[in-house]
């Protein structure tokens, strides 16, 4: 059995509430490991893709957790659903089909979206039965958003959109994604950030072609989405025509500063403590003690990032830290694990710890590019701290 890391898992002065919640939620997830719903991976929000586990977890009031009741939701704290969400990653629970409609397209439409696109897509996300892509990256673009190619243009009724999306996660089976466009030309010495805007694109439109980037082992998580002459009626613009980049960066937020971002290898590292309890080589409790220290601050400040986005604090500058430095704890939990365990990584071993490792090592060079490359990050927090 995997051993638990227990970490601490509320801020003081929290209420009673939360407490009782995470611990329905750690019985639901038992309950669905023994009856062999799910196994434990690590990365299990990109890889693990299960619609009838994200049905379950709807029933039980865990999507949509924050949104109002007039859209289905649930209307309740920030830190309740962080609660949520923090013991389905530790477990590694399949939970990729909801994963980015809940995270991030839920409260977008919330801010920015109208009235219509509330109605039509928010009940369905809260029900588990509508899940969604975010199309962001593109070719020769890394994570350079202001350099989007795929344009907008303006026709009778809407816009035709054109270009071509990467690692869009999900896609094949996703039912819509959020398209990041160039509307307006750059004019020269302009910002870059102008011009841009959002569009909700089905993925069943005529015009997008879905097709598979394969990980080496065969998986199929990533796509490559190609518009041509996609139609999109102007009531499925998202926000406001031009200001796309504004929008973007708050949705990057809440993709950037979340539990995710450090937790992505927690089954891996839940099965190295429990492995190395019985051992007392200074070095393998120095470095264990080293990695669960730096786990417990970036939790803290993802708690608080959580937080201020609630209250609708800006904090693109925070969550890209916390991305940066969260995905580097990633690889390095890997790295703890391949130094101080005698296992051999193989995904389709029967023993859990050497078929964790493999999912890890697998999954981590993926860590410090999906969400923003460390470059990139860097850049961000360089310039918002006033580092020229």
């Amino acid at each position: 059995m995997t051993t638990v890391v227990e970490v601490p898992t509320t801020p003081a002065g929290v209420e009673a509430e939360v407490l009782r919640l995470r611990a329905e939620v750690r019985d639901f997830l038992r309950e669905e490991q023994a009856a062999g719903r799910f196994t434990p991976r690590c990365d299990a929000w990109l890889a693990g893709w299960d619609e009838s586990f994200s049905r379950r977890l709807a029933a039980r009031g865990w999507l949509g957790m924050t949104l109002p009741a007039e859209y289905g939701g649930h209307g309740r704290s920030t830190l309740e659903r962080y609660a949520v969400t923090e013991e389905l990653l530790a477990s590694g629970a399949p939970v990729a089909a909801h994963w980015f409609a809940d995270r991030q397209i839920g409260p977008s439409l919330l801010r920015y979206g109208t009235e219509a696109q509330r109605r039509r897509y928010l009940p369905a996300i809260v029900r588990g039965e509508c899940f969604f892509g975010i199309g962001m990256s593109e070719p020769d673009s890394g994570s350079d958003l202001a350099s989007v190619r795929t344009r907008g243009t303006r026709t009778e009724g809407g816009w035709l959109v054109d270009g071509t999306k990467v690692w869009t996660s999900g896609a094949h089976h996703a039912h819509a994604f959020f398209v990041l466009a160039r509307t307006a030309p750059l004019e020269e010495g302009g910002s870059r950030h102008a011009g841009l805007s959002q569009f909700v694109v089905p993925l069943d439109s005529p015009g997008v072609t879905i097709r598979p980037i394969e990980l080496l082992t065969g998986e199929h998580h990533f796509n490559e989405v190609v518009l041509e002459g996609v139609f999109v009626p102007d009531d499925m613009v998202l926000g406001e025509i031009g200001d796309g980049w504004h929008q973007v960066t708050s949705e990057l937020a809440f993709e950037r500063s979340g539990p995710e971002r450090f937790l992505s290898t927690y089954p891996l590292l839940a099965a190295l403590v429990g492995a190395l309890a019985e051992r007392t080589d200074s070095d393998g409790q120095r470095d264990l003690g080293a990695l669960l220290a730096r786990l417990w601050t970036l939790r803290q400040r993802s708690l608080r990032i959580a937080a201020s986005l609630a209250g609708g604090v800006a904090q693109e500058v925070p969550a890209a830290l916390v991305k940066d430095l969260g995905t580097r704890f990633e690889v390095e939990v890997v790295e703890a694990a391949r130094l101080l365990l005698d296992v051999e990584p193989d995904p389709g071993s029967a023993t859990t710890l050497s078929r964790l490792l493999a999912e890890a090592v697998l999954h981590a060079p993926g860590f410090t590019i999906r969400g923003g490359t460390s470059e990139i990050l860097r850049g961000l927090v360089a310039r918002g701290v006033g580092v020229r």
